[in-house]
């Protein structure tokens, strides 16, 4: 079968061209083009586009498909995200925030409610706000992350239900593992932001520690 590949930046002035035909066997997938181009690729990371969307490499190509070979992306800065809201928090959501076709790994953390009817949080919103982003933008640099994301919520959180989703990718999983840790353990340890075990009628402010000023 016959496909089209279109080419960009370096791999276009290698190959001297903007696109080749690929003739492929019937059933061939994205990583028999991707070898099948391993010349045109010779040192640059690509991954594969079939049709506008980033493939997986076990994708099954048929005839008349537009493949792109995508090279490293200019720029190349990590995709960061935080927020606060009263919302019910969604993990694939926010596990979508963070994917990305240089990423092998993307690591979640869900915090729930558990043993207690609910949680109420409450949160100095303006300074919690930029606390969250400034502790995610600190993990991404300090890990190599390709993206990472932080959510949590405020108000009444029902037992069972996420008050606090981490979302973490990386080229490989020590990675995604470690920034999705530091970023949860920063949250806890010095975002301002407070919360209340309740049952019923009663209800009791958690004991948390003092966050460190930097002074």
């Amino acid at each position: 079968m016959l496909v089209r590949v279109r080419l960009f930046a370096v791999l276009r002035e290698r190959a001297g061209r903007d696109m080749l035909e690929l003739e492929l066997p019937d059933g061939a997938t994205v990583a028999d083009a991707l070898a099948a181009l391993s010349e045109v690729t010779a040192g640059v990371d690509c991954v594969m586009a079939v049709n506008r969307d980033y493939a997986d490499p076990s994708v099954v190509l048929v005839p008349g498909d537009e493949l792109a070979l995508i090279p490293p992306v200019s720029g190349g800065a990590a995709r960061i995200h935080a927020a606060l809201t009263a919302d019910p928090l969604s993990l694939d959501a926010v596990a979508a925030l963070v994917r990305d076709p240089r990423a092998g790994a993307i690591v979640t953390f869900s915090g729930v409610t558990r043993e207690v009817e609910r949680l109420e949080y409450e949160a100095y919103a303006e300074m919690a706000g930029p606390a969250l982003e400034a502790i995610v933008a600190a993990a991404v640099e300090r890990h190599g992350l390709c993206a990472a994301a932080a959510e949590h919520r405020v108000g009444t959180v029902p037992l069972g239900e996420p008050s606090v989703i981490v979302a973490a990718s990386a080229p490989h999983r020590p990675q995604a593992f470690d920034g999705a840790r530091e970023i949860i353990d920063a949250i806890k340890a010095t975002a301002p932001i407070w919360k209340a075990e309740a049952t019923g009628t009663e209800r009791r402010w958690v004991d948390g520690q003092v966050p460190t000023t930097g002074a």
